[in-house]
């Protein structure tokens, strides 16, 4: 199997190219700054996926925006620092802020040469076009929890997704799903019979981070640490 096997990639957003993790943990920063015992970062932003996963779960239909508020006071409730609705509503409009890992934007650049790029995201349409100006590419389409009602790993982000590629002409064999989660991105596409790429943006630390653990390992087709590494590698292929 190749990179140039495939006509279309189809994105996670938030752990891959928007580095979510120092995002989130700048942004609670006003709770974590509180804490009687302080918590390494890791330790906050698996607290942090737990709570996230389970509202989901919970809360399907309600946009990532007014969930953040949610999970943020979940937090606070564990932590047991009192907090206002007003700090956790600021929470929910952090999402916009949180920073482009340093190679996503020229990588776009590169793949929109070669492929047609689909995001597919646990997040609403207003938060996703604020981070969208800092990719500095035009998608050629974007799926999102507030479009499908759901959030990933459920079945219904993906059957959407493909649903909506066919209608454009592009076949599930012509995608590939390139994403940093194991839980909200592989195991899906292992279900779904995708190949996909793995940007392990946590290579060398221990653990998931902000996403819950996996279970069992799901079946990747090509890894890579970073999206520079994703274009590199396909810039061999071709001889460039």
């Amino acid at each position: 199997m190749r990179l140039t096997d495939f006509k279309a990639l189809t994105f996670d957003c938030y752990g891959t190219l928007i580095d979510w993790e120092s995002g989130m943990t700048e942004a609670l920063r006003p709770l974590t700054s509180r804490l009687a015992a302080p918590l390494s970062r890791d330790a906050v932003l698996e607290a942090h996926g737990r709570h996230e996963a389970a509202q989901e779960a919970a809360t399907p239909t309600k946009l990532y925006r007014d969930l953040l508020p949610i999970v943020f006071k979940r937090l606070a409730e564990e932590w047991r620092v009192p907090v206002s609705w007003a700090e956790c509503e600021a929470y929910g409009r952090s999402i916009g802020d949180w920073p482009a890992f340093a190679d996503t934007a020229a990588a776009l650049a590169y793949l929109k040469q070669h492929y047609r790029l689909v995001i597919l995201s646990n997040v609403d349409n207003a938060s996703f076009a604020r981070s969208n100006e800092k990719l500095g590419v035009a998608f050629d389409a974007i799926y999102t929890a507030e479009d499908i009602g759901a959030y990933k790993p459920a079945d219904r982000n993906f059957e959407y997704m493909l649903g909506h590629l066919g209608a454009l002409g592009i076949r599930k064999e012509e995608v590939l799903h390139t994403a940093e989660s194991l839980f909200h991105d592989h195991v899906p596409a292992n279900r779904h019979g995708l190949a996909s790429c793995w940007i392990h943006r946590r290579h060398g630390r221990e653990g998931f981070g902000a996403t819950m653990h996996p279970g069992a390992m799901p079946r990747h087709d090509f890894r890579f640490e970073s999206m520079a590494a994703l274009a590199a590698a396909h810039r061999k292929e071709v001889g460039g």
